[in-house]
């Protein structure tokens, strides 16, 4: 069979070229039985037209190109039945290919619906407000900057920032989560995702082509086109093995028939047998089919895995390395403490603190800034800023120099160590799972600041969920302090910390987790993480609905906010890999003992064909049971 063929050609003209194969193939049977062999003869002509049509034209396709593939072991079976005085047989043989080919491109034209069902969510028009107007536009015109209203009930047509009004959105569709999340203004909000009770007027961001629903349809998409590595090994040799076979064919018609005594006709009849039991179809689509469901299957649930490989090397893993801030964390901390040496104002602290973290793209900056927002403190402008990666930011405040960052970094800014009763405030703070993060000015030790981030909902239960489905070993890795690590890793169920690690210290930890307990797969929100999770054998993005850096460095997004989709990625990996072993041992027992049976003369062409086909359509079957595997998370 051909699994490419099969995947872009319409099922429905090859049911009805099948199904015309059935009735011909049934009229040949009856006028074979009543005495009218010419009305037979002509019957099984349309039968082998209609039935052997389209793998005829393939495998001519495949010698242009000097390639042969199991279409021209079918074809060449089905012709030599012929010649040998047995139509009916070489009939029945090519309505069960057509058959199988047929459900197999309706299996794999129902992943592709399934997937780009969730582009039918996303309205055709939308509302566009222009001052007071409104007017109706086609999505696909919208530019960032417009702004669109969406009312109770409806999809949201586009991905963008709520401007005016507050609702829950329902995201399942693009997350695979059930609760709906609360959107204010200033959240961002995705097309195809569906409008709870309130208004929302939202600033368009990006265009049609380019939201995050369109990017996870290219994503699968690209996905179903990437093999695993038994696959490409399977097609790989699939040519040469069909033109093993058929000189294998070729020797047992010559040497019965020169060498034994057989006549032609019975030597060319067992050639055909086994020409049609050797024919490697259900191995060739065992996998493909399982992988396809698979995927498909993920992506309904907010699970994408860019190919094959990366689902096959999951199963795999037994450590799995989690970074704290985003991920185990909800990425949104808040400020909960602010302590100062002697003579040094808090409130300065923080004005001065909230000016440098302005500039800066990490949740911790965006917790000062809110805070000093709170305060009331008036923003001020900040002069030659610089961040260091892994470390902290710095620049001139009103012409104060600041430095805000780890202990570290901050005592090597002051040339001297952080004050005992400063370290030892920060240390109470970090028993207690808050971040304690230094402020310098002009070369002094001014404060800290106390960053407390809440862990994700049912996180530890997520965690849980992992272990039961194969992880045995939990990692986090994090540049936070290390008390403020153990203090989250006890709450959520972290077997091992490694905290106070630089971007660089995260692959080295890697490297070393991989050699103690072979492959090793790396969480992160799939932007400060980038490196390690490239260096992984496995990279998991978690909560990239918007990230465009997550969708292209991991290996498998869960674009969802919380951890429970991971764990039915790992579950799916490990069902793929157990059907995807099921159909290679039933494709190659089945195939073996009908060969064992063709050469011992014990079965005829119509029991191989039956066994063949037969068993061709259970594996392919047996890999469609994944796309009903169910969430496994709460």
């Amino acid at each position: 069979m051909n699994p490419g063929g099969g995947a872009t050609s319409p099922w429905v003209p090859q049911a009805l070229a099948a199904a015309t194969c059935a009735g011909a193939t049934s009229a040949g049977w009856v006028f074979q039985s009543t005495g009218r062999p010419a009305a037979a003869a002509a019957a099984l002509l349309v039968a082998f037209a209609a039935g052997g049509w389209e793998a005829a034209v393939r495998s001519v396709q495949a010698l242009a190109r000097a390639s042969v593939d199991v279409d021209l072991l079918m074809v060449l079976a089905a012709a030599g039945a012929a010649a040998v005085g047995h139509p009916l047989e070489g009939a029945v043989l090519l309505f069960l290919f057509a058959t199988g080919n047929t459900l197999e491109t309706y299996a794999f034209a129902r992943t592709r619906r399934s997937i780009e069902g969730l582009m039918d969510l996303r309205p055709e028009e939308a509302s566009v407000v222009v001052g007071e107007a409104e007017h109706r536009v086609p999505v696909a015109d919208l530019d960032p900057g417009q702004v669109v209203r969406v009312r109770p009930g409806d999809r949201i047509p586009v991905d963008g920032r709520v401007l005016e009004g507050s609702s829950r959105i329902d995201e399942s569709t693009l997350t695979g989560e059930p609760e709906p999340v609360a959107k204010t203004p200033g959240a961002e909000v995705f097309a195809g995702t569906l409008n709870g009770s309130g208004s929302l007027d939202i600033e368009v961001t990006r265009r049609a082509d380019d939201t995050a629903l369109a990017r996870v349809i290219r994503l699968v998409e690209t996905a179903r086109e990437a093999q695993a590595p038994t696959q490409s090994w399977i097609e790989a040799v699939e040519g040469r093995y069909a033109a093993g076979v058929i000189a294998a064919a070729g020797v047992a018609v010559l040497v019965p028939w020169l060498l034994m005594g057989w006549t032609l006709d019975a030597a060319f009849y067992r050639a055909m047998t086994l020409l049609v039991v050797a024919s490697p179809c259900a191995l060739v689509i065992s996998i493909p089919a399982t992988i396809v469901s698979a995927v498909s299957n993920g992506a309904r649930r907010g699970v994408l895995f860019k190919g094959g490989a990366h689902l096959d090397a999951l199963a795999g893993v037994r450590v799995m390395a989690v970074d704290k801030t985003g991920t185990l964390t909800r990425g949104r901390p808040q400020v909960v403490g602010v302590e100062t040496t002697q003579g040094v104002d808090p409130d300065t602290l923080l004005r001065a603190a909230a000016a440098v973290e302005a500039r800066s793209e990490h949740p911790l900056g965006d917790a000062v800034r809110a805070e000093a927002d709170a305060r009331g403190l008036p923003p001020s402008v900040v002069e030659g800023f610089a961040s260091v990666a892994g470390h902290g930011v710095e620049g001139t405040v009103e012409g104060v120099a600041v430095a805000v960052g780890r202990r570290s970094w901050i005592e090597e800014r002051v040339g001297a160590p952080v004050p005992d009763a400063l370290r030892e405030w920060a240390a109470a703070r970090a028993a207690e799972a808050a971040t304690p993060v230094f402020v310098a000015l002009d070369g002094r030790h001014a404060g800290a600041l106390a960053v407390a981030d809440a862990p994700r909902t049912h996180v530890a239960a997520s965690l849980r969920q992992l272990k039961e489905a194969g992880i045995d070993t939990l990692v986090m890795l994090t540049g936070d302090d290390e008390h403020t690590a153990r203090a989250v890793a006890r709450a959520v169920g972290i077997d091992e910390v490694h905290a106070g690690l630089f971007p660089e210290d995260k692959s080295r930890i890697l490297a070393e987790l991989r050699a103690l307990h072979g492959p090793v797969a790396m969480v992160g929100d799939g932007v400060n993480d980038a490196p390690a999770l490239a260096a992984a054998d496995v990279g998991v993005a978690i909560g990239a609905a918007g990230s465009d850096v997550a969708l292209e460095t991991a290996d498998v997004v869960v674009m969802g906010e919380e951890l429970g989709g991971l764990a039915h990625a790992v579950r799916l990996s490990h069902r793929a890999r157990a059907v995807v072993r099921q159909n290679l041992v039933f494709a190659v027992s089945v195939m073996v003992v009908l060969v064992v049976l063709a050469l011992g003369g014990w079965i005829g062409l119509t029991a191989a064909v039956v066994g063949h086909e037969g068993s061709t359509l259970v594996v392919v079957l047996n890999g469609l049971r994944l796309l009903r595997e169910g969430p496994v998370y709460a």
